[in-house]
């Protein structure tokens, strides 16, 4: 069964190994799209990471990060759409994510969440998420959540809430 998303945006790495990068002024580095920047996102949401984040390697488990990308469209919905968690008709559910890593992060930072809308369909969006380290102007993850808003009866798709639609439309790069 195909996705009725469109995939992923193409991102090329942060750095390659010495072997086989590109020289600055080959076809391929030129033709590379850049990481996105700040500027690139109108919502953001500032987490602190907390002690329990670090995994044994001393910075934020993976896993964390999909935490943080839930925890700022969560945030951004309940506050700027009026979405009800506990006794709304209509629920979101993760259907895909997607995290890519470009630097470590760790407890006790900071996190600035970057939040923008990439697709808006009937009853489902794509969110892109950038993790960025407090002032820093690079991102530390790059993502992507897709929701599905089902009826919280009956667990079928329904049209996302109007409040949420509104607020959504706000999000769109």
């Amino acid at each position: 069964m195909s996705s009725p998303f469109p995939p992923a945006p193409l991102i090329t790495p942060v750095s390659a190994p010495a072997s086989s990068a590109a020289p600055a002024s080959s076809p391929a580095a030129a033709s590379a799209p850049a990481l996105p920047g700040r500027a690139d996102y109108p919502h953001f949401l500032a987490i602190a990471t907390r002690w329990m984040d670090n995994d044994v390697y001393g910075h934020v488990n993976n896993v964390v990060y999909y935490s943080y990308f839930d925890t700022v469209i969560n945030e951004y919905l309940i506050r700027a759409g009026g979405l009800d968690i506990h006794q709304g008709e209509a629920i979101g559910y993760c259907a895909e994510s997607q995290c890519r890593y470009l630097a470590p992060l760790a407890f006790p930072e900071t996190i600035e969440a970057g939040l923008r809308v990439a697709h808006l369909g009937k009853s489902s969006v794509r969110y892109e998420i950038a993790l960025f380290r407090q002032g820093e102007a690079a991102p530390a993850a790059i993502g992507w959540f897709v929701h599905v808003f089902v009826g919280r009866e009956g667990n079928r798709p329904t049209p996302i809430p109007p409040g949420v639609r509104a607020c959504l439309e706000a999000l769109r790069r």
